[in-house]
């Protein structure tokens, strides 16, 4: 299984955008709970911490695809120094603020430009693989490398800001995401040799949204975003309705290893299925994985249930994200892969808010009906437009 992916780093200037990559977007998964730990801990209010951290989510998602487009036009490291530099103030003048007890209205516009200022680093990543691999196997298996290295960022991220916001002090969590954030995108950006060109001059102003078929692969990555956001909520109110919150973290754990374990997997075969297929059928198994998480009412049956649910997880989000490289134009590409980004952010988003509500008024275990609702969604939405991508320049 390592061995395909060994293959993929002797291939000239690779392992310094990958290295790079990897530092500068771990702190997306950092951002969030690192505003939720700050803005807690000086106001005393969890309601404000989640208001300006859905502020910072929001204005992600909306800014990405503009950042991306951007990016297509103008090229990497042109865009990528200035919005980091942005990004760092940014957040600095967000802790300011908290520090100094200024209006709570300084607090959400700080928010804001945090969020609107971050970077969608893996897709960027992505365009770079794209551009220095020509072989669609090949594409294949960086993609889901780059898959697994999302699973880490996002289980390893939140508890590093967590030991630090807890163990050191409540701006330790947020001054690293700052530090790891500019050090890892300006370190990217001096890549140059494996940008991908600027493409200034495009045959077409639409945007890649415009296409149907990214535009169908948004809505279900919309809906997988709130599968993904609901169930990180519900499942820390699970552990602790069963007396044991501190085992959340495991749980969630679980998850994320199913679907590391499945994205190396699938990243090292020579499939023969086209994508689409590969695509509607990991659809299919990600709602028939999560089903027996809805009988579950002991935590240690529940861990192995979250692990047979994440193991679709990665295969789903690799073979979507090869099925944009295929119908996007190059010149457009980075722009089409923040389209996915944020269609999961916002999920994420949605998925969380309402995942909280429906645990607070039916419990925990009944809330997971919504995650398996969201995901049934999905299914609907891949398969009912999965003639969108049924053509022969999209078939691997």
């Amino acid at each position: 299984m390592v061995g395909p992916y060994r293959g993929l780093f002797g291939t000239p200037g690779v392992k310094g955008f990958v290295i790079s990559g990897f530092i500068g977007r771990a702190p997306m998964s950092m951002l969030g709970i690192g505003v939720i730990l700050l803005i807690s801990a000086v106001t005393g209010s969890y309601a404000t911490a989640g208001a300006v951290s859905a502020a910072v989510s929001l204005a992600f998602a909306v800014a990405a695809p503009l950042s991306g487009r951007l990016v297509d036009r103008f090229g990497q490291a042109k865009v990528l120094v200035p919005f980091i530099l942005l990004h760092a103030v940014s957040i600095t003048a967000l802790m300011l603020c908290a520090h100094a007890g200024a209006p709570q209205w300084t607090l959400y516009a700080t928010g804001v430009a945090s969020g609107a200022t971050g970077l969608s680093l893996g897709s960027m990543v992505r365009a770079r693989w794209s551009y220095v691999l020509k072989d669609s196997g090949r594409l294949h298996t960086a993609f889901s490398f780059e898959s697994v290295a999302d699973e880490v960022i996002f289980v390893g991220g939140p508890a590093f800001v967590t030991a630090l916001t807890t163990g050191v002090n409540a701006y330790a969590g947020l001054i690293a995401t700052i530090v790891l954030a500019l050090a890892g995108t300006l370190a990217f950006a001096c890549f140059r040799a494996t940008e991908p060109p600027a493409v200034r001059h495009r045959s077409t102003g639409r945007s890649p949204i415009a296409i149907p078929g990214v535009a169908m692969l948004s809505a279900v990555f919309l809906a997988m975003g709130a599968v993904f956001g609901s169930i990180d909520i519900i499942t820390v109110a699970f552990a602790d309705e069963h007396g044991s919150k501190a085992a959340s973290g495991f749980l969630l754990a679980s998850i994320a290893a199913g679907s590391m374990v499945s994205g190396l997997w699938f990243g090292s075969r020579q499939w023969k299925i086209s994508l689409r297929s590969r695509f509607v059928r990991g659809l299919s198994l990600f709602a028939a994985g999560l089903t027996p998480v809805l009988l579950m009412d002991d935590i240690r049956a529940m861990a192995p249930a979250l692990f047979l649910a994440g193991l679709s997880i990665s295969p789903t989000l690799i073979t979507g994200f090869s099925l944009v490289e295929r119908m996007v134009p190059a010149g457009q590409l980075t722009e089409g892969m923040a389209w996915i980004s944020t269609a999961l952010g916002l999920g994420v988003a949605a998925g969380a808010w309402a995942g909280g509500r429906l645990t607070d008024l039916f419990g925990a275990s009944n809330a997971y009906g919504f995650s398996y609702a969201c995901a049934l969604l999905a299914v609907v939405a891949g398969l009912g437009g999965s003639a969108l991508v049924r053509r022969r320049q999209y078939t691997g």
